[in-house]
Protein backbone atom coordinates (compact mmCIF):
# COMPACT_ATOMS: atom_id res chain seq x y z
CA UNK A 1 0.00 0.00 0.00
CA UNK A 2 1.43 3.60 -1.12
CA UNK A 3 5.06 1.88 -2.31
CA UNK A 4 4.09 3.44 -5.70
CA UNK A 5 7.51 3.10 -6.61
CA UNK A 6 7.85 -0.60 -5.63
CA UNK A 7 4.66 -1.26 -7.08
CA UNK A 8 5.61 0.04 -10.47
CA UNK A 9 8.95 -2.01 -10.58
CA UNK A 10 7.14 -5.19 -9.96
CA UNK A 11 4.92 -4.14 -13.38
CA UNK A 12 7.38 -3.10 -15.00
CA UNK A 13 9.68 -6.21 -14.37
CA UNK A 14 6.88 -8.39 -15.20
CA UNK A 15 5.90 -6.89 -18.56
CA UNK A 16 10.01 -7.34 -19.19
CA UNK A 17 9.20 -11.04 -18.45
CA UNK A 18 6.61 -11.53 -20.80
CA UNK A 19 8.10 -9.70 -23.43
CA UNK A 20 11.43 -11.63 -23.60
CA UNK A 21 9.27 -14.50 -23.20
CA UNK A 22 6.52 -13.84 -25.65
CA UNK A 23 4.12 -15.38 -23.62
CA UNK A 24 1.28 -12.81 -23.77
CA UNK A 25 0.37 -9.88 -25.97
CA UNK A 26 -1.55 -8.43 -22.92
CA UNK A 27 -1.04 -8.79 -19.21
CA UNK A 28 -3.96 -7.78 -16.67
CA UNK A 29 -2.82 -6.06 -13.27
CA UNK A 30 -5.35 -5.58 -10.36
CA UNK A 31 -7.30 -2.60 -8.91
CA UNK A 32 -5.34 -0.01 -8.22
CA UNK A 33 -2.55 -1.58 -8.62
CA UNK A 34 -0.04 1.41 -8.58
CA UNK A 35 -1.07 2.74 -5.17
CA UNK A 36 -2.65 -0.55 -3.77
CA UNK A 37 -6.19 -1.25 -2.55
CA UNK A 38 -8.08 -0.05 -0.56
CA UNK A 39 -5.91 3.37 -0.04
CA UNK A 40 -8.27 5.14 1.73
CA UNK A 41 -7.24 8.85 3.12
CA UNK A 42 -3.78 8.05 1.58
CA UNK A 43 -5.54 9.04 -1.83
CA UNK A 44 -6.14 12.64 -0.60
CA UNK A 45 -2.34 13.30 0.04
CA UNK A 46 -0.71 15.35 -2.78
CA UNK A 47 2.77 13.83 -2.65
CA UNK A 48 0.42 10.48 -3.85
CA UNK A 49 -1.05 12.27 -6.81
CA UNK A 50 2.64 13.32 -7.83
CA UNK A 51 3.73 9.94 -7.50
CA UNK A 52 1.15 8.12 -9.46
CA UNK A 53 1.23 9.83 -12.39
CA UNK A 54 4.78 10.00 -12.88
CA UNK A 55 4.85 6.29 -12.49
CA UNK A 56 1.91 5.82 -14.94
CA UNK A 57 3.83 8.10 -17.43
CA UNK A 58 6.54 6.09 -17.09
CA UNK A 59 5.31 2.77 -17.41
CA UNK A 60 3.44 3.76 -20.55
CA UNK A 61 6.70 4.73 -22.26
CA UNK A 62 8.70 1.71 -21.05
CA UNK A 63 5.68 -0.42 -23.00
CA UNK A 64 6.83 -2.55 -25.73
CA UNK A 65 4.56 -4.55 -27.96
CA UNK A 66 3.07 -6.71 -24.33
CA UNK A 67 -0.16 -4.22 -23.60
CA UNK A 68 -0.60 -3.54 -19.79
CA UNK A 69 -4.00 -3.06 -18.55
CA UNK A 70 -2.84 -1.35 -14.98
CA UNK A 71 -5.02 0.19 -12.32
CA UNK A 72 -4.57 3.57 -11.12
CA UNK A 73 -6.16 6.21 -9.26
CA UNK A 74 -6.95 9.01 -11.85
CA UNK A 75 -6.75 12.85 -10.61
CA UNK A 76 -8.64 15.34 -13.10
CA UNK A 77 -10.87 17.72 -13.09
CA UNK A 78 -10.99 17.93 -9.48
CA UNK A 79 -12.00 14.65 -9.46
CA UNK A 80 -10.56 11.49 -7.88
CA UNK A 81 -11.48 8.08 -10.23
CA UNK A 82 -10.79 4.56 -9.53
CA UNK A 83 -9.54 3.82 -13.21
CA UNK A 84 -7.86 1.15 -15.39
CA UNK A 85 -5.22 2.84 -18.30
CA UNK A 86 -4.39 0.03 -21.43
CA UNK A 87 -0.77 1.13 -21.97
CA UNK A 88 1.54 0.00 -25.17
CA UNK A 89 3.74 0.82 -27.54
CA UNK A 90 4.88 3.54 -25.58
CA UNK A 91 1.83 4.96 -24.73
CA UNK A 92 -1.90 4.61 -22.73
CA UNK A 93 -4.31 4.25 -25.67
CA UNK A 94 -7.57 3.89 -23.51
CA UNK A 95 -9.11 4.59 -20.16
CA UNK A 96 -11.98 3.06 -18.08
CA UNK A 97 -13.18 5.09 -14.97
CA UNK A 98 -15.03 2.73 -12.76
CA UNK A 99 -18.93 3.50 -12.99
CA UNK A 100 -20.50 1.40 -9.41
CA UNK A 101 -18.51 2.22 -6.66
CA UNK A 102 -19.17 0.08 -3.44
CA UNK A 103 -20.51 1.99 -0.27
CA UNK A 104 -21.25 -0.80 1.93
CA UNK A 105 -19.98 -3.49 4.48
CA UNK A 106 -15.35 -2.58 3.84
CA UNK A 107 -15.85 -0.18 0.80
CA UNK A 108 -16.10 3.32 1.33
CA UNK A 109 -15.48 4.48 -2.17
CA UNK A 110 -18.29 7.18 -2.52
CA UNK A 111 -16.00 8.85 0.31
CA UNK A 112 -13.08 9.28 -2.28
CA UNK A 113 -14.33 8.18 -5.97
CA UNK A 114 -16.29 9.98 -8.58
CA UNK A 115 -18.42 7.55 -10.87
CA UNK A 116 -17.58 7.01 -14.01
CA UNK A 117 -20.15 8.00 -17.08
CA UNK A 118 -19.54 5.07 -19.78
CA UNK A 119 -17.81 2.75 -21.06
CA UNK A 120 -14.94 2.11 -22.31
CA UNK A 121 -14.63 -0.82 -25.92
CA UNK A 122 -10.86 -0.76 -27.20
CA UNK A 123 -9.83 -3.02 -30.18
CA UNK A 124 -6.84 -4.77 -29.52
CA UNK A 125 -5.20 -7.69 -31.81
CA UNK A 126 -8.21 -7.65 -33.84
CA UNK A 127 -10.55 -8.38 -30.36
CA UNK A 128 -12.66 -5.96 -28.75
CA UNK A 129 -12.05 -5.44 -25.47
CA UNK A 130 -14.76 -3.80 -22.62
CA UNK A 131 -13.17 -3.00 -19.88
CA UNK A 132 -14.60 -3.09 -15.89
CA UNK A 133 -13.84 -2.73 -12.21
CA UNK A 134 -14.65 -4.97 -9.80
CA UNK A 135 -18.25 -3.62 -8.46
CA UNK A 136 -18.95 -2.94 -12.40
CA UNK A 137 -19.40 -6.68 -12.51
CA UNK A 138 -22.12 -6.91 -9.58
CA UNK A 139 -24.16 -4.66 -11.51
CA UNK A 140 -25.79 -5.40 -14.75
CA UNK A 141 -25.38 -1.87 -16.45
CA UNK A 142 -22.06 -1.66 -17.26
CA UNK A 143 -21.47 -5.21 -18.88
CA UNK A 144 -24.60 -4.37 -21.14
CA UNK A 145 -22.93 -0.93 -22.24
CA UNK A 146 -19.76 -2.59 -23.03
CA UNK A 147 -21.25 -4.99 -25.19
CA UNK A 148 -23.90 -2.60 -26.82
CA UNK A 149 -20.38 -0.19 -27.68
CA UNK A 150 -19.32 -3.69 -29.23
CA UNK A 151 -17.16 -5.55 -27.01
CA UNK A 152 -16.48 -9.11 -27.49
CA UNK A 153 -14.86 -10.20 -24.52
CA UNK A 154 -14.55 -7.88 -21.18
CA UNK A 155 -11.49 -8.11 -18.94
CA UNK A 156 -12.46 -6.86 -15.37
CA UNK A 157 -9.35 -6.25 -12.56
CA UNK A 158 -10.54 -6.19 -9.63
CA UNK A 159 -9.86 -5.92 -5.66
CA UNK A 160 -11.79 -8.21 -3.91
CA UNK A 161 -11.17 -9.59 -0.53
CA UNK A 162 -11.91 -12.85 0.83
CA UNK A 163 -14.86 -13.92 2.85
CA UNK A 164 -16.10 -17.53 3.26
CA UNK A 165 -17.32 -18.56 -0.02
CA UNK A 166 -16.59 -15.45 -2.00
CA UNK A 167 -15.31 -17.20 -5.16
CA UNK A 168 -18.60 -19.03 -5.09
CA UNK A 169 -20.53 -16.39 -5.30
CA UNK A 170 -18.50 -14.24 -7.92
CA UNK A 171 -18.35 -16.84 -10.46
CA UNK A 172 -22.30 -16.86 -10.24
CA UNK A 173 -22.32 -13.22 -10.75
CA UNK A 174 -19.83 -13.86 -13.86
CA UNK A 175 -22.12 -16.09 -14.84
CA UNK A 176 -24.85 -14.08 -15.16
CA UNK A 177 -23.10 -11.06 -16.74
CA UNK A 178 -21.74 -13.60 -19.10
CA UNK A 179 -25.45 -14.92 -19.76
CA UNK A 180 -26.75 -11.58 -20.06
CA UNK A 181 -24.39 -10.25 -22.77
CA UNK A 182 -23.09 -13.06 -24.79
CA UNK A 183 -19.60 -12.65 -24.15
CA UNK A 184 -17.02 -14.24 -21.99
CA UNK A 185 -15.40 -12.65 -19.27
CA UNK A 186 -12.15 -12.30 -17.89
CA UNK A 187 -11.39 -11.86 -14.33
CA UNK A 188 -8.21 -10.67 -12.09
CA UNK A 189 -8.29 -10.46 -8.84
CA UNK A 190 -5.33 -9.30 -6.46
CA UNK A 191 -3.44 -11.61 -4.37
CA UNK A 192 -2.00 -10.76 -0.51
CA UNK A 193 -2.92 -9.01 3.04
CA UNK A 194 -3.57 -5.15 3.24
CA UNK A 195 -4.49 -4.64 7.12
CA UNK A 196 -7.66 -6.86 8.03
CA UNK A 197 -8.19 -7.78 4.40
CA UNK A 198 -7.00 -10.65 2.63
CA UNK A 199 -7.49 -10.94 -1.00
CA UNK A 200 -7.55 -14.35 -1.89
CA UNK A 201 -7.15 -13.78 -5.83
CA UNK A 202 -9.04 -16.81 -7.37
CA UNK A 203 -8.60 -14.98 -11.62
CA UNK A 204 -11.26 -17.08 -13.61
CA UNK A 205 -12.59 -17.12 -16.78
CA UNK A 206 -16.09 -17.81 -17.76
CA UNK A 207 -17.19 -18.04 -21.29
CA UNK A 208 -20.36 -16.74 -23.21
CA UNK A 209 -22.63 -19.45 -21.51
CA UNK A 210 -21.72 -18.83 -17.87
CA UNK A 211 -19.48 -21.95 -17.30
CA UNK A 212 -16.26 -21.46 -15.77
CA UNK A 213 -13.80 -22.78 -18.26
CA UNK A 214 -10.71 -21.87 -15.81
CA UNK A 215 -9.42 -20.53 -12.28
CA UNK A 216 -6.62 -19.69 -10.91
CA UNK A 217 -4.88 -21.22 -7.61
CA UNK A 218 -6.67 -19.10 -4.50
CA UNK A 219 -4.34 -17.39 -2.31
CA UNK A 220 -0.93 -17.66 -4.71
CA UNK A 221 0.47 -15.05 -6.97
CA UNK A 222 0.56 -16.60 -10.61
CA UNK A 223 0.43 -15.65 -13.97
CA UNK A 224 -1.63 -18.05 -15.97
CA UNK A 225 -2.11 -17.49 -19.76
CA UNK A 226 -5.37 -17.51 -21.09
CA UNK A 227 -5.71 -17.39 -24.88
CA UNK A 228 -8.96 -15.71 -26.79
CA UNK A 229 -9.77 -16.84 -30.42
CA UNK A 230 -12.52 -15.85 -32.28
CA UNK A 231 -14.80 -18.72 -33.88
CA UNK A 232 -17.96 -18.69 -35.80
CA UNK A 233 -20.24 -18.22 -32.26
CA UNK A 234 -17.17 -15.06 -31.43
CA UNK A 235 -14.71 -14.95 -29.08
CA UNK A 236 -13.83 -17.55 -27.04
CA UNK A 237 -11.23 -18.74 -24.43
CA UNK A 238 -9.33 -21.12 -25.77
CA UNK A 239 -6.65 -23.75 -23.69
CA UNK A 240 -7.29 -23.63 -19.92
CA UNK A 241 -9.44 -25.40 -17.38
CA UNK A 242 -10.91 -24.56 -14.11
CA UNK A 243 -9.20 -26.04 -10.25
CA UNK A 244 -11.05 -27.06 -7.31
CA UNK A 245 -12.95 -24.36 -5.91
CA UNK A 246 -11.41 -24.33 -2.47
CA UNK A 247 -12.72 -26.35 0.56
CA UNK A 248 -14.22 -23.55 2.89
CA UNK A 249 -12.34 -24.38 6.07
CA UNK A 250 -9.04 -24.79 4.40
CA UNK A 251 -9.36 -21.52 2.25
CA UNK A 252 -10.38 -19.66 5.89
CA UNK A 253 -6.93 -21.42 7.70
CA UNK A 254 -5.06 -19.80 4.24
CA UNK A 255 -6.58 -16.69 4.52
CA UNK A 256 -5.47 -16.13 8.26
CA UNK A 257 -1.97 -17.30 7.31
CA UNK A 258 -1.48 -14.56 4.41
CA UNK A 259 -3.14 -12.17 6.71
CA UNK A 260 -0.32 -12.47 9.54
CA UNK A 261 2.55 -12.88 6.79
CA UNK A 262 2.03 -10.18 5.22
CA UNK A 263 1.07 -8.13 7.90
CA UNK A 264 3.96 -8.53 9.78
CA UNK A 265 6.73 -8.39 6.92
CA UNK A 266 5.05 -5.54 5.08
CA UNK A 267 5.51 -3.07 8.48
CA UNK A 268 8.82 -4.58 8.96
CA UNK A 269 8.73 -6.98 12.14
CA UNK A 270 11.46 -9.25 12.49
CA UNK A 271 8.87 -11.67 14.39
CA UNK A 272 6.33 -12.05 16.23
CA UNK A 273 5.46 -13.02 20.33
CA UNK A 274 2.51 -14.56 21.86
CA UNK A 275 1.44 -16.05 24.67
CA UNK A 276 0.74 -19.74 24.86
CA UNK A 277 -1.20 -20.66 27.37
CA UNK A 278 -2.08 -24.36 26.67
CA UNK A 279 -5.50 -23.33 25.25
CA UNK A 280 -6.79 -24.05 21.77
CA UNK A 281 -6.39 -20.27 20.65
CA UNK A 282 -3.29 -19.95 21.12
CA UNK A 283 -2.53 -22.83 19.80
CA UNK A 284 -3.90 -22.19 17.08
CA UNK A 285 -2.54 -19.10 17.17
CA UNK A 286 0.93 -20.48 17.21
CA UNK A 287 0.45 -22.90 14.14
CA UNK A 288 -0.75 -19.68 12.17
CA UNK A 289 2.03 -17.48 12.79
CA UNK A 290 4.82 -20.78 12.06
CA UNK A 291 2.90 -21.53 9.21
CA UNK A 292 2.96 -17.51 8.14
CA UNK A 293 6.58 -16.81 9.09
CA UNK A 294 8.37 -19.58 9.84
CA UNK A 295 9.37 -20.91 13.19
CA UNK A 296 12.53 -18.91 13.67
CA UNK A 297 10.35 -16.23 13.88
CA UNK A 298 8.07 -16.47 16.43
CA UNK A 299 8.39 -16.81 19.91
CA UNK A 300 6.09 -18.47 22.57
CA UNK A 301 5.71 -17.55 26.49
CA UNK A 302 3.88 -19.68 28.56
CA UNK A 303 3.52 -17.34 31.81
CA UNK A 304 1.76 -19.84 34.33
CA UNK A 305 -0.13 -18.37 37.92
CA UNK A 306 -1.32 -20.75 40.38
CA UNK A 307 -4.35 -21.32 38.82
CA UNK A 308 -2.57 -22.57 35.52
CA UNK A 309 -3.53 -27.04 35.31
CA UNK A 310 -0.28 -29.15 35.29
CA UNK A 311 -2.06 -30.33 31.77
CA UNK A 312 -1.79 -26.56 30.79
CA UNK A 313 1.86 -26.48 31.07
CA UNK A 314 2.86 -29.69 29.66
CA UNK A 315 0.80 -28.99 26.35
CA UNK A 316 2.04 -25.82 25.79
CA UNK A 317 5.70 -27.12 25.89
CA UNK A 318 4.92 -29.99 23.46
CA UNK A 319 3.13 -27.76 20.94
CA UNK A 320 6.19 -25.31 21.09
CA UNK A 321 8.66 -28.48 21.07
CA UNK A 322 6.55 -30.27 18.33
CA UNK A 323 6.60 -26.35 15.81
CA UNK A 324 10.17 -25.96 16.36
CA UNK A 325 9.60 -22.21 18.41
CA UNK A 326 11.59 -20.34 21.17
CA UNK A 327 9.37 -21.00 24.06
CA UNK A 328 10.09 -19.34 27.48
CA UNK A 329 8.02 -20.04 30.89
CA UNK A 330 7.32 -16.92 32.75
CA UNK A 331 5.97 -17.39 36.04
CA UNK A 332 3.62 -14.14 36.77
CA UNK A 333 3.36 -14.76 40.76
CA UNK A 334 5.26 -11.90 41.77
CA UNK A 335 3.95 -9.41 39.30
CA UNK A 336 0.62 -10.46 40.56
CA UNK A 337 1.62 -10.48 44.00
CA UNK A 338 2.83 -6.90 43.74
CA UNK A 339 -0.18 -5.42 42.24
CA UNK A 340 -2.52 -7.29 44.71
CA UNK A 341 -0.04 -5.65 47.34
CA UNK A 342 -0.45 -2.04 45.88
CA UNK A 343 -4.02 -2.13 45.76
CA UNK A 344 -4.46 -4.00 48.88
CA UNK A 345 -5.55 -0.89 51.40
CA UNK A 346 -7.63 0.31 48.66
CA UNK A 347 -9.36 -3.11 48.43
CA UNK A 348 -9.79 -3.62 52.03
CA UNK A 349 -13.36 -4.70 53.03
CA UNK A 350 -14.06 -5.67 49.04
CA UNK A 351 -14.94 -9.47 47.95
CA UNK A 352 -12.44 -10.35 45.48
CA UNK A 353 -14.42 -10.49 41.94
CA UNK A 354 -13.13 -10.38 37.92
CA UNK A 355 -10.73 -7.58 39.50
CA UNK A 356 -8.17 -9.57 40.74
CA UNK A 357 -8.33 -12.15 37.83
CA UNK A 358 -8.12 -9.74 35.41
CA UNK A 359 -4.70 -8.48 37.31
CA UNK A 360 -3.28 -11.90 35.93
CA UNK A 361 -4.12 -10.94 32.29
CA UNK A 362 -2.68 -7.33 32.19
CA UNK A 363 0.51 -9.04 34.20
CA UNK A 364 1.14 -11.43 31.15
CA UNK A 365 -0.02 -8.64 28.96
CA UNK A 366 2.77 -6.46 30.57
CA UNK A 367 5.72 -9.48 29.95
CA UNK A 368 4.45 -9.76 26.30
CA UNK A 369 4.66 -5.95 25.10
CA UNK A 370 8.18 -5.88 27.40
CA UNK A 371 9.23 -8.51 25.41
CA UNK A 372 8.15 -6.91 22.10
CA UNK A 373 9.65 -3.16 23.14
CA UNK A 374 12.39 -5.05 23.47
CA UNK A 375 13.43 -7.27 20.57
CA UNK A 376 11.27 -5.53 17.75
CA UNK A 377 9.05 -8.53 17.86
CA UNK A 378 5.17 -7.95 17.72
CA UNK A 379 2.75 -9.08 19.89
CA UNK A 380 0.10 -11.44 18.76
CA UNK A 381 -3.56 -11.40 20.08
CA UNK A 382 -5.16 -15.13 20.48
CA UNK A 383 -8.47 -13.74 21.39
CA UNK A 384 -11.23 -15.32 19.04
CA UNK A 385 -14.32 -13.43 17.52
CA UNK A 386 -17.11 -15.25 20.34
CA UNK A 387 -14.86 -13.88 22.93
CA UNK A 388 -14.84 -10.45 21.14
CA UNK A 389 -18.26 -10.30 20.94
CA UNK A 390 -19.61 -10.20 24.38
CA UNK A 391 -16.40 -9.08 25.97
CA UNK A 392 -14.88 -12.43 27.41
CA UNK A 393 -11.40 -10.50 27.13
CA UNK A 394 -9.22 -8.51 29.33
CA UNK A 395 -8.88 -4.94 28.07
CA UNK A 396 -4.46 -4.14 28.03
CA UNK A 397 -4.35 -7.76 29.15
CA UNK A 398 -5.19 -11.30 26.20
CA UNK A 399 -6.56 -8.05 24.40
CA UNK A 400 -3.26 -6.22 23.86
CA UNK A 401 -1.01 -6.92 20.84
CA UNK A 402 -0.34 -5.32 16.92
CA UNK A 403 -2.72 -7.98 15.20
CA UNK A 404 -5.32 -10.48 16.28
CA UNK A 405 -5.04 -13.46 13.75
CA UNK A 406 -8.23 -14.91 14.80
CA UNK A 407 -10.15 -12.31 15.68
CA UNK A 408 -13.07 -12.75 13.03
CA UNK A 409 -13.14 -16.67 13.73
CA UNK A 410 -16.33 -18.04 16.35
CA UNK A 411 -15.17 -20.47 19.09
CA UNK A 412 -16.68 -23.20 17.21
CA UNK A 413 -14.72 -22.68 13.32
CA UNK A 414 -11.27 -22.30 16.30
CA UNK A 415 -11.84 -25.78 16.47
CA UNK A 416 -12.16 -26.91 12.64
CA UNK A 417 -9.29 -24.90 12.00
CA UNK A 418 -7.68 -26.74 14.80
CA UNK A 419 -8.52 -30.09 13.52
CA UNK A 420 -7.98 -29.09 9.84
CA UNK A 421 -4.34 -27.73 10.92
CA UNK A 422 -3.65 -31.45 12.20
CA UNK A 423 -4.66 -33.05 9.52
CA UNK A 424 -2.02 -31.48 7.82
CA UNK A 425 0.47 -32.48 10.41
CA UNK A 426 -0.34 -33.02 13.73
CA UNK A 427 1.22 -29.76 15.76
CA UNK A 428 -1.93 -28.81 18.70
CA UNK A 429 -1.81 -31.65 21.15
CA UNK A 430 -5.11 -33.43 21.05
CA UNK A 431 -6.03 -33.03 24.39
CA UNK A 432 -5.72 -29.26 23.90
CA UNK A 433 -8.59 -29.76 21.23
CA UNK A 434 -10.63 -31.98 23.18
CA UNK A 435 -10.66 -30.73 26.77
CA UNK A 436 -13.04 -27.90 27.97
CA UNK A 437 -12.43 -24.10 27.70
CA UNK A 438 -11.40 -22.40 30.12
CA UNK A 439 -9.48 -18.90 30.73
CA UNK A 440 -7.72 -20.48 34.16
CA UNK A 441 -7.73 -17.45 35.96
CA UNK A 442 -9.67 -19.01 39.05
CA UNK A 443 -9.86 -22.79 40.40
CA UNK A 444 -11.83 -25.11 38.02
CA UNK A 445 -13.12 -22.10 35.92
CA UNK A 446 -14.58 -23.11 32.71
CA UNK A 447 -15.72 -20.82 29.73
CA UNK A 448 -19.25 -22.18 30.08
CA UNK A 449 -18.98 -20.83 33.95
CA UNK A 450 -19.87 -17.53 32.37
CA UNK A 451 -20.99 -17.92 28.74
CA UNK A 452 -23.50 -20.20 26.79
CA UNK A 453 -22.13 -23.35 25.64
CA UNK A 454 -20.55 -22.18 22.11
CA UNK A 455 -22.64 -24.46 20.11
CA UNK A 456 -25.53 -22.21 21.15
CA UNK A 457 -23.54 -19.15 21.70
CA UNK A 458 -22.04 -18.47 18.18
CA UNK A 459 -25.18 -19.10 16.14
CA UNK A 460 -26.84 -16.34 18.38
CA UNK A 461 -24.05 -14.58 17.45
CA UNK A 462 -23.92 -15.52 13.45
CA UNK A 463 -27.68 -14.10 13.38
CA UNK A 464 -27.13 -11.17 15.42
CA UNK A 465 -23.88 -9.85 13.96
CA UNK A 466 -23.80 -11.72 10.20
CA UNK A 467 -27.67 -11.01 9.60
CA UNK A 468 -28.82 -8.33 11.97
CA UNK A 469 -31.24 -10.34 13.76
CA UNK A 470 -33.95 -9.71 16.79
CA UNK A 471 -33.97 -11.22 19.93
CA UNK A 472 -36.98 -12.51 18.95
CA UNK A 473 -36.06 -13.83 15.46
CA UNK A 474 -33.33 -15.66 16.50
CA UNK A 475 -35.17 -16.80 19.40
CA UNK A 476 -37.19 -17.93 16.70
CA UNK A 477 -34.73 -20.65 15.57
CA UNK A 478 -35.08 -22.43 18.79
CA UNK A 479 -33.13 -20.74 20.96
CA UNK A 480 -34.26 -19.45 24.85
CA UNK A 481 -35.90 -15.76 24.34
CA UNK A 482 -33.90 -14.78 28.24
CA UNK A 483 -30.68 -16.38 26.39
CA UNK A 484 -30.63 -14.55 23.50
CA UNK A 485 -31.54 -11.44 24.95
CA UNK A 486 -28.41 -11.94 27.92
CA UNK A 487 -26.14 -12.46 24.10
CA UNK A 488 -27.09 -9.50 22.57
CA UNK A 489 -27.02 -7.08 25.80
CA UNK A 490 -23.53 -8.28 26.15
CA UNK A 491 -22.82 -7.32 23.11
CA UNK A 492 -23.51 -4.23 23.23
CA UNK A 493 -21.89 -3.61 26.39
CA UNK A 494 -18.64 -4.75 25.25
CA UNK A 495 -18.54 -2.60 22.27
CA UNK A 496 -16.03 -0.13 24.21
CA UNK A 497 -13.24 -3.09 24.39
CA UNK A 498 -13.78 -3.70 20.59
CA UNK A 499 -13.04 -0.30 20.00
CA UNK A 500 -9.46 -0.84 21.40
CA UNK A 501 -8.64 -4.30 20.35
CA UNK A 502 -6.16 -4.82 17.64
CA UNK A 503 -6.77 -5.46 13.71
CA UNK A 504 -7.61 -8.81 12.75
CA UNK A 505 -8.10 -11.08 9.84
CA UNK A 506 -11.79 -10.60 8.40
CA UNK A 507 -12.83 -13.64 6.95
CA UNK A 508 -16.62 -13.60 7.48
CA UNK A 509 -19.11 -11.30 6.06
CA UNK A 510 -19.40 -8.93 8.82
CA UNK A 511 -16.27 -8.66 11.20
CA UNK A 512 -15.25 -6.28 13.64
CA UNK A 513 -13.99 -3.54 12.28
CA UNK A 514 -14.07 -1.28 9.31
CA UNK A 515 -17.86 -2.78 8.94
CA UNK A 516 -18.96 -2.97 11.97
CA UNK A 517 -19.59 0.64 13.39
CA UNK A 518 -22.11 0.76 16.56
CA UNK A 519 -22.16 3.24 19.16
CA UNK A 520 -20.54 2.85 22.13
CA UNK A 521 -23.10 4.74 24.16
CA UNK A 522 -26.78 3.91 23.64
CA UNK A 523 -29.93 3.53 25.11
CA UNK A 524 -30.89 0.58 22.95
CA UNK A 525 -31.83 -2.36 24.61
CA UNK A 526 -32.52 -5.91 22.75
CA UNK A 527 -35.52 -7.67 24.53
CA UNK A 528 -37.67 -10.56 23.49
CA UNK A 529 -40.12 -8.89 21.38
CA UNK A 530 -38.03 -6.39 19.93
Amino acid sequence: MGDVAGNTARISALLGQVQSDRSADLVMFPELALCGYPPEDLLLHAGLRRQVADALARLAAGTGEVAALVGYPEYADHHIYNSVALLVAGKQVASYRKCCLPNYSVFDEERYFTPGTGPTVVEFRGIKLGLGICEDLWQPEPSAQATAAGAEVILVINGSPFEIGKQAQREQVLAARARETGVPLIYLNMVGGQDELVFDGGSCVVDRGGSTVFRAPALEPCMPVVTLRRSGAGVVPDGVRPGPLPDAVASVYGALVVGVRDYVRKNGFPGVVLGLSGGIDSALTLAIAVDAIGAAAVQAVMMPYRYTAAISIEDAALQARQIGVDYQVLPIDGLVGAARAALAGLFAGLPEDTTEENLQSRARGILLMALSNKTGRMVLATGNKSEMAVGYATLYGDMAGGFAPIKDCTKTLVFKLARYRNSLSPVIPERVITRPPSAELRPDQKDSDSLPPYDVLDPILDALILENRSVEEIAARGFEPAVTARVLEMVRRAEYKRRQAPPGVRISSRAFGRDWRYPITSGYRSVPGS
